[in-house]
């Protein structure tokens, strides 16, 4: 293998069915990528289970060369192999929420459906907190790639065993903080109401939230200590009125612990870079002022102790979202190396 990273043709196309093209597996990589093609929750449209096979496509189109990190590509980046398992699982789910959905519009009872929904999502969530605390305990860099905004509630859980007091933030056009939904504790809309109940996430920043119900609203309210949350809304009016992005970049990363880790839900951009994601919403931020925001996170001297990027769409006659998702995805794995001077 050693001999392969040697011979690598840093300006030809990549290697087949490897991440980015990149001659690394997870033994030599620094940097794991732990793909979970789950939708079980999904509450508007289907798809992102399909992310890790069509990110993991899309993403031997990316050419190496970063500016600003010279040689990025001897970080060593792997994706594991996509679990089946997961995914049949999720399908089988997805038939079950069908059902769920039906008997909620009736008014039947969904007790049963829900229970057996939310006992699936909490394998999975014990499944990702063992993967991705194997590969901590290996030394490893660990990014996660969804599917449902949901899955990286085990990794979440992991971290909080190996850092006492970190931080969170969230890129996303909804705040995720409902209690549960449709009467499943482990909703996609779920995900950062069940983060706080960890006790080492000390911070929650949230930036390109532009829908969202009263109760989350009040919980923000009621939590300023915890939570801070830049509006879409009021990023778009400190802009109008002449601030600068990099001033808002700044004001948004003094609320962030040393420690950070990123949640990254792809409809936290504006949907015509991710048409097809689960629930688009009008809005959102440019990929540019996404990537500029992550790279002064690391200039800031905070650390990325890890990362999930979640609710990429696909769709069968375009790869556009897909070839988004593999570049914001290039920049968190990259920007994450560079904090941890890897």
């Amino acid at each position: 293998m050693e001999e392969s990273v040697e011979k690598f043709d840093v300006n030809g196309p990549g290697i087949q069915d490897k991440l980015f093209g990149l001659p690394f597996s997870p033994e030599n990589a620094k940097l794991i990528i732990i793909p979970v093609p789950w939708e079980a929750t999904v509450s508007y449209r289907t798809g992102t289970a399909l992310a890790p096979h069509s990110i993991l496509k899309a993403s031997r189109q990316i050419d190496f060369f970063m500016r600003d990190i010279p040689e990025a590509w001897k970080l060593g980046i792997a994706m594991l192999p996509i679990p089946d398992d997961i995914r049949i699982e999720s399908d089988r789910l997805r038939l079950l929420l069908e059902q769920h959905h039906a008997a909620l519009t009736e008014d039947h009872d969904t007790i049963i459906i829900s229970n057996k929904i939310n006992e699936s999502c909490e394998s999975l969530n014990i499944y990702v907190n063992k993967t991705t605390q194997r590969y901590i305990d290996q030394g490893k860099m660990v990014g996660l790639l969804g599917g449902d905004h949901s899955t990286p509630l085990g990794f979440l859980r992991s971290l909080s065993e190996k850092h006492d007091r970190f931080g969170i933030l969230q890129f996303d056009a909804h705040a995720d903080l409902r209690k549960s939904y449709e009467g499943l504790t482990y909703s996609h809309g779920s995900i950062m109401f069940n983060a706080l109940k960890i006790p080492a996430i000390s911070k929650l920043v949230q930036v390109g939230v532009r829908d969202l119900c009263d109760e989350e609203y009040q919980l923000i309210k009621r939590n300023e200590s915890r939570i801070k949350t830049f509006f879409d809304d009021n990023i778009k009016a400190d802009l109008g009125n002449g601030k600068s992005w990099e001033s808002i970049c700044k004001d948004i990363i003094r609320d962030l612990p040393e420690k950070v880790y990123i949640s990254f839900d792809i409809d936290g951009l504006d949907p015509k870079l991710c048409p097809n994601t689960g629930t688009p919403v009008p809005g959102g931020l440019e990929f540019y002022q996404a990537t500029f925001l992550i790279k002064a996170v690391v200039a800031s001297g905070r650390r990325i102790i890890g990362f999930d990027l979640n609710e990429v769409g696909t769709d069968e006659s375009s790869d556009w979202d897909a070839n988004v998702g593999a570049r914001i995805l290039w920049q968190l794995c990259n920007w994450m190396g560079v904090s941890n001077k890897r």
